[in-house]
């Protein structure tokens, strides 16, 4: 009943079409939420922003103001189990340090509102399982932000690999880099962000190849690094180095940094061809390569419309609860992120290939 309640929000009419706008809570109001959230809430149409929750009253209020958010509807994160109460709320969209995601997870389960939550998942394989079986048992949704896989290029990159449009894929590169310099961050203290450059960036390789190749990795190895004396890598990595081997014989190789800004991945296939994107994870002005041939052709590129990942990913989760379908991108695909990027941090700390079966059988155990 609630539920029901709650879905009774702004009607409008898309495409001759009328629903229901589904109502969010955004929970954590840090830089991605000023610069890309709040504003792609305006572009959605089948979400709509309700409610704001964050340890800072001021900056709550006054982005509430600005975005034009009953003040009523703006909640302390001491007091953000009285959202159960609110139906106007359906979705808790988690902007928080990983650490955190867990714990508000259940909590917003517990509520009775389904979640969005960015990425990672959460900081182990354990708390990936928790936060699924929390939202099952309530009847709950639960998805993970993973906009790559809703953006244009990522797809018209997908099916060519796919379809084999320039011969079938033997070897990827994928690196994804950001310059970060302010060493008080949370995402440099193991306690929040429950490693480094791996959770933050790193992730960005794993879970687009995965998708990109619609495949899981057999097997990974890895090297990590820090520069002495460094003061923002004391409790995490700086750079990370990594493969992943994939069962029809294709081989990734990955990296990730925090000191120095680069982000692309180029596939290589059987016809001594290259495609891909450079950049590839920005939220913005994306660009899709391909390599001429060896006599010296080149490929048109295609043209791609840009679109706001952000209000592609949120309008995929309203759109799913309100035709009640699973998300594309849920828990348990967050999970599988999860149990590779376990695997990653023991080859690097154990000096070997690890394999993910043996990973994943250990967790069943």
């Amino acid at each position: 009943m609630q539920e029901e309640n709650s879905l009774k929000s702004l009607v409008s009419d898309i495409g001759g079409e009328a629903h229901k706008k589904v109502g969010f809570a955004i929970l954590g109001l840090g830089e991605l939420t000023e610069t890309q959230l709040l504003p792609a809430f305006e572009k959605c149409n089948y979400a709509e922003l309700i409610a704001l929750i964050s340890d800072d009253n001021d900056k709550a209020n006054e982005l509430a103001k600005k975005y034009n958010i009953d003040q009523a509807n703006v909640y302390s994160y001491d007091h953000f189990d009285a959202i159960a109460g609110n139906e106007r709320i359906d979705v808790v969209y988690i902007v928080l340090p990983n650490s955190m995601h867990k714990d508000y997870t259940i909590r917003s389960a517990k509520a009775l509102k389904h979640v969005l939550c960015e990425k990672p998942m959460a900081t182990s394989v354990s708390e990936a399982e928790e936060m699924i079986n929390a939202c099952r048992k309530a009847d709950r949704k639960l998805m993970i932000a993973y906009r790559v896989q809703f953006e244009p290029h990522h797809k018209v990159i997908k099916e060519w690999i796919k379809q084999h449009v320039f011969g079938k894929v033997k070897a990827i590169e994928c690196f994804n880099g950001e310059y970060v310099d302010d060493a008080s961050q949370w995402r440099f203290k193991k306690s929040l962000a429950g490693g480094g450059v791996l959770m933050d960036l790193g992730i960005y390789c794993i879970n687009t190849l995965r998708y990109l190749m619609d495949n899981e990795p057999v097997w990974v190895s890895a090297n990590m690094y820090a520069t002495p004396g460094d003061e923002r890598f004391k409790e995490v990595e700086e750079t990370i180095l990594f493969q992943m081997a994939f069962d029809d014989g294709t081989v990734a190789s990955c990296g990730a940094s925090y000191s120095l800004n680069y982000q692309r991945y180029r596939c290589f296939t059987e016809e001594k061809i290259w495609f891909g994107m450079d950049p590839a994870f920005a939220y913005k002005d994306l660009k899709i390569e391909i390599s001429p041939t060896n006599d010296g052709k080149e490929f048109p590129l295609p043209v791609v419309k840009e679109k706001d990942q952000f209000v592609l990913v949120i309008d995929h989760m309203a759109e799913c609860i309100l035709k009640n379908k699973t998300p594309k991108t849920p828990g348990e695909e967050g999970l599988k992120d999860q149990f590779v990027i376990d695997a990653i941090y023991r080859s690097a700390k154990q000096k070997k290939v690890i394999y993910l079966k043996e990973i994943m059988s250990e967790y069943q155990q």
